[in-house]
């Protein structure tokens, strides 16, 4: 288990233990509902706008920076672009469903009220 505050490196301390696990020819598996770690999935670029900072720290710390792409699969409630996986909406929880519906705070409140009481009651 990873946790942290806000901006404490939580994602990146993630990302960086299955690209490395991945490169020794592990399987990982991230279940990951924000898709911060999507990225895995494709290689970086020399054009995106923080490349030259990230040269520049890796030339600091000496380390060998190269971009690359890890085998991704993505589940996909609908399967048009990834794996189908089919969930009953218990089984999706208040969380996944408030951000396939894109509701907003208060709604997704009201959403985790309902799942609560639907539990309490059976």
């Amino acid at each position: 288990m990873i946790a942290g505050a806000t901006g404490t490196g939580k994602t990146v301390t993630l990302q960086i233990l299955a690209e490395g696990l991945s490169q020794a020819g592990v399987p990982v598996f991230l279940s990951d509902v924000k898709g911060d770690l999507s990225g895995l999935g494709a290689a970086g670029s020399s054009d995106f706008k923080l490349h030259d900072a990230f040269m520049k720290r890796a030339a600091t710390i000496g380390l060998d920076l190269a971009y690359s792409a890890f085998p991704a699969t993505f589940w996909d409630l609908f399967g048009t672009q990834g794996h189908p996986i089919r969930a009953t909406v218990a089984e999706m929880g208040p969380l996944l469903l408030s951000r396939l519906l894109e509701l907003t705070e208060v709604q997704e409140g009201v959403l985790n009220v309902a799942f609560r009481v639907a539990d309490e009651q059976g």
